[in-house]
């Protein structure tokens, strides 16, 4: 099988098994899946007790200013941690990031950027380094599909909750209602996140994970031309990945029954 995009990686994180491969190591912008990373230490920081879904974030003019995707922020206003989170996951709000990155950077977005990279580099992202924390396009600012899956298992391992958030098809903020660019949450059975991206340096992105039976699979795609071509390659590698995994349960299942036989 090959895929018509740059790189690749599907992984049962049920077994730890990786199923697909496809140049898992090329350097390549990773976008708005950098969220992922600044939602990491966000639900770090709330687990440790030091935010919660309704501590008031400031809102600068720093962040409303920020392009690309966005929520509806005013300058000066204060923000309940939960609806930046709903924001960063569901809107891809680059507004939101900067917000809480401001705030957990004490002033400085830069701290807090320099916290990404420690935790990045804590959980083996050994190929990645991030720039800001929303993934706009920066210098230098890159990862892999096989680092971007060691971010996702790791968070989803870490966060299971986060997915109650993730798979949620809209939100609404001020009135705005913004619909999650994840097509998969409304095409694919199973599927209850996590994140997509795009820069024109990368092309389409997505870290998709989907949940069948006891089987959960994390599906790295980078680099589509296009949005459909994102969601058919990524639907094609879960649906390689849950014949597979059916593939390995029975021969799981064969091999516990002949255990039990050769014990009698």
């Amino acid at each position: 099988m090959h895929l018509n995009v740059k790189a690749a990686i599907l992984i049962n994180m049920t077994n730890g098994k990786v199923y697909y491969e496809q140049n898992p190591d090329k350097a390549i912008p990773p976008a708005s899946i950098t969220k992922l990373l600044t939602l990491f230490l966000v639900r770090e920081a709330m687990r440790q007790g030091r935010l919660s879904p309704d501590t008031p974030i400031p809102v600068s003019s720093r962040a409303v200013l920020t392009g690309g995707s966005r929520m509806s922020l005013k300058t000066g206003e204060k923000v309940p941690l939960g609806e930046l989170i709903k924001g960063i996951s569901v809107v891809s709000a680059n507004n939101a990031c900067v917000a809480v990155a401001e705030y957990l950077g004490k002033g400085d977005p830069n701290r807090f950027v320099s916290q990404m990279n420690s935790k990045a580099r804590n959980i083996g992202m050994a190929n990645s380094k991030f720039k800001n924390p929303n993934g706009l396009p920066a210098p230098g600012q890159l990862s892999t599909a096989r680092d971007i899956a060691k971010l996702s298992t790791n968070y989803l391992r870490t966060f299971p909750e986060s997915l109650s958030v993730h798979s949620m098809t809209t939100h609404t903020f001020h009135g705005a209602t913004h619909r999650n660019a994840n097509s998969l949450l409304r095409t694919y059975k199973g599927v209850d996140g996590l994140k997509t991206g795009f820069v024109c340096a990368s092309g389409y992105n997505i870290t998709a994970t989907a949940r069948r039976g006891n089987t959960r699979l994390v599906a790295v795609v980078l680099g589509a031309q296009n949005s459909i071509i994102r969601q058919v390659e990524t639907a094609r590698l879960l649906d390689y990945g849950f014949k597979r995994a059916a593939l390995d349960d029975g021969l799981g299942n064969r091999a516990a029954s002949q255990s039990k036989k050769d014990d009698v």
